[in-house]
């Protein structure tokens, strides 16, 4: 692999840089409100998910005894 110098890699990067499209303010906000949902939906998930065996594991171990 050739080796480049620094100052051809930095124009390099200028020039993919540039090829970036970067996502506008509105698209970002509403990325970051779906990540919000997403997150607090898979909260109640899982604790409702424990919740239900935690019961049925109390219901269980007061059978035994």
């Amino acid at each position: 692999m050739a080796k480049t110098n620094p100052l051809e890699f930095l124009q390099q990067v200028r020039s993919e840089v540039g090829k970036v499209t970067w996502p506008t303010r509105r698209e970002t906000g509403i990325t970051t409100v779906m990540v919000l949902v997403m997150a607090v939906a898979s909260a109640i998930f899982f604790m409702l998910v424990d919740w239900l065996i935690r019961v049925g594991l109390s219901l269980l171990l007061s059978l035994g005894s």
